[in-house]
């Protein structure tokens, strides 16, 4: 632990900043899997929930929490895996 009370109070951010990051990155996870499983289950909803992710994971890059460019990766990916399952339905 740290001596000094700038040190002290840094820790205290780091902490707080951690528990902030590891809910953000769950969330975007988790919004990420509901989008797969709606595609995979071939759910009519699934382009609902697409919107959704996408927005969880672009306030991800917005946030700093993962690189502006993995975040137009995993959004491309996910439309193209929609569109794909919304073209074998049609």
């Amino acid at each position: 632990m740290a001596n000094h009370k700038s040190a002290v109070k840094r820790h205290t951010q780091s902490i707080k900043n951690r528990e902030r990051n590891r809910s953000n990155r769950t969330r975007m996870k988790t919004a990420v899997k509901s989008v797969l499983e709606a595609v995979e289950n071939k759910d009519v909803n699934a382009a609902a929930t697409l919107s959704s992710a996408v927005s969880v994971v672009a306030k991800s890059a917005s946030k700093g929490l993962i690189h502006k460019n993995t975040a137009a990766r995993k959004i491309s990916r996910l439309t193209k895996r929609v569109n794909a399952s919304l073209q074998a339905k049609a």
